[in-house]
């Protein structure tokens, strides 16, 4: 997979995390892309947001 369809794949799933993918990129993705590239970057990005959030709120609590 060359760089350019890996950035294509992080902007897709980051689209549908926040809900503003396109119908038509929906599609290309689906015709186009691997389901195993889609749901390791959806598990990465989630695992990142759900540390970002632990971490925010550590940060929260230690100087409350």
């Amino acid at each position: 997979m060359n760089r350019k369809r890996m950035v294509d794949v992080i902007q897709s799933v980051l689209a549908s995390a926040f809900g503003v993918q396109k119908s038509e990129n929906y599609h290309r993705d689906v015709q186009e892309g691997r389901p195993s590239q889609y749901i390791t970057a959806g598990i990465i990005a989630t695992v990142i947001f759900v540390l970002s959030l632990i971490g925010i709120v550590e940060l929260v609590l230690y100087f409350n």
